[in-house]
């Protein structure tokens, strides 16, 4: 089968661990929207490697690495990745390919993102400042810069004149700081070297693994909440992070998916600014932070920390239609005297079962608890569900009634290894 890994909160859920863990079971791993503003954290034998553009895959010798169509690609940050792994001994030659049709990131695209975060005033999004935003506008704008289109080296080309006039249009917004559109334009060019060996149609190679029977992981960044349709807009990412960019992002038909695996951590972070129902402020956050270590894998920035939201569980389950889910990071829970588990929301005095679109009403919202008692047996780095502490078992065995979803996979630990995969879980079965 060919499976889709999910986020089903606010990104930062573990989806990195989970694809590592999984990869060895298939041929393919396709990333499918996004860019170099996620950070999947990946610890094998304790040591880390933290990817922002390449599929988690790579770690794993023989498994082809695809970056679809849907990602936006800055061809230097994508050099620097290669040249990190490359340094550990990783070898990506004739194993990572990217979508000729991947849009680009170019400088006035950062130049653009830093002017309009710093002219929002109180509606900031909290954004990473890498372009990300700006270069998915320009593709929707039919003003983008394609992988395929950098081999055009012609003064007069489609390449020179679609920089020239971006760059003009955005020194007609940013007038203390000019660009010199050649200089971005020759330093353009000169990616392409590099770059032309790892260029492929993306579509028609998966069209061709698919024939020959490969597996394939669909694997994509952030999470659903954070999807540019359905999360907490206008604070949101610029892509679908969500199960359908996957056929808009690697141009393959829905029926390539064949499962579809949601990741959660076993409480609720998120990075930026945008609502937060069951966000811990104070002590108690800071606590859940340090505990964690939330920290974003590519800008370090401090993650905001809540506790489980079924809510927004049962809503990623319906629009992706997830089948299970991994759970992640339940060992920090560990030594806490109580944890809470929001049901359903509190709004004007009556209670939401579902997800609300409307921003200012999900910030009037107040979660509804079901308290649960801690353990004091610590859980990190069981690999057994039935060594797992019975309050343990009890936390999962509610979420899972809560959210109507089963829970295939346990994390126990950054670890590669550190991990339960529950008997007869439909997991299994799809590995099997």
């Amino acid at each position: 089968m060919n499976i889709a890994i999910i986020g089903a909160q606010w990104g930062d859920e573990g989806k990195g661990k989970i694809v590592d863990l999984l990869t060895e079971h298939f041929s393919i791993v396709a990333r499918y929207q996004g860019g170099h503003n996620a950070g999947h954290t990946v610890i094998i034998n304790g040591k880390q490697f933290i990817l922002h553009l390449i599929p988690s895959g790579i770690l794993h010798a023989g498994v082809t690495c695809l970056i679809g169509n849907g990602v936006v690609v800055d061809p230097y940050s994508l050099f620097t990745e290669l040249d990190a792994l490359k340094a550990e001994g990783i070898r990506s030659e004739n194993r990572l390919f990217v979508s000729d049709r991947a849009h680009v990131i170019l400088p006035y695209h950062r130049d653009l993102e830093r002017f309009a975060e710093d002219n929002r005033g109180d509606r900031k999004i909290g954004t990473t400042l890498r372009g990300i935003g700006p270069s998915y506008e320009h593709k929707l704008g039919r003003l983008g810069v394609r992988i395929g289109d950098l081999s055009d080296s012609r003064k007069d080309g489609f390449l020179a004149e679609t920089i020239k006039r971006n760059v003009a249009a955005r020194n007609q917004i940013i007038h203390d700081t000019p660009l010199d559109w050649t200089v971005v334009y020759s330093d353009l060019l000169s990616t392409w070297t590099r770059l032309s060996p790892m260029v492929k149609d993306v579509s028609e190679y998966l069209d061709f693994a698919l024939k020959e029977g490969k597996r394939i992981l669909f694997e994509g960044a952030q999470g659903t909440m954070l999807d540019v349709d359905h999360g907490t807009y206008p604070y949101v990412s610029s892509s679908n992070g969500t199960v359908g960019g996957i056929c808009t992002g690697l141009g393959v038909s829905p029926r390539a998916v064949e499962g579809v695996l949601g990741v959660v951590k076993a409480y609720t972070t998120r990075v930026g600014e945008g609502p937060f129902p069951t966000e811990l402020s104070g002590k108690a956050g800071d606590e859940l932070r340090e505990l964690g270590q939330e920290y974003g894998a590519s800008t370090a920035r401090p993650r905001r920390c809540g506790w489980y939201d079924a809510v927004v569980a049962r809503y990623a389950s319906r629009i992706n239609g997830l089948e299970t889910f991994a759970l992640t990071k339940l060992d920090i829970l560990d030594g806490l005297k109580e944890i809470k588990l929001c049901t359903s929301y509190r709004y004007k005095g009556k209670t939401l079962n579902s997800f609300p679109a409307n921003p200012a009403m999900l910030s009037a919202c107040t979660p509804n608890y079901e308290t649960f008692p801690g353990w004091s047996r610590p859980t990190a780095g069981l690999r057994e569900f039935e060594d797992l502490p019975d309050e343990a078992k009890t936390y999962i065995k509610r979420i899972e009634q809560v959210t109507s979803v089963p829970i295939s996979i346990i994390s126990t630990g950054s670890d590669r290894e550190e991990t339960i995969i529950l008997k007869d879980s439909i997991a299994r079965g799809w590995l099997e």
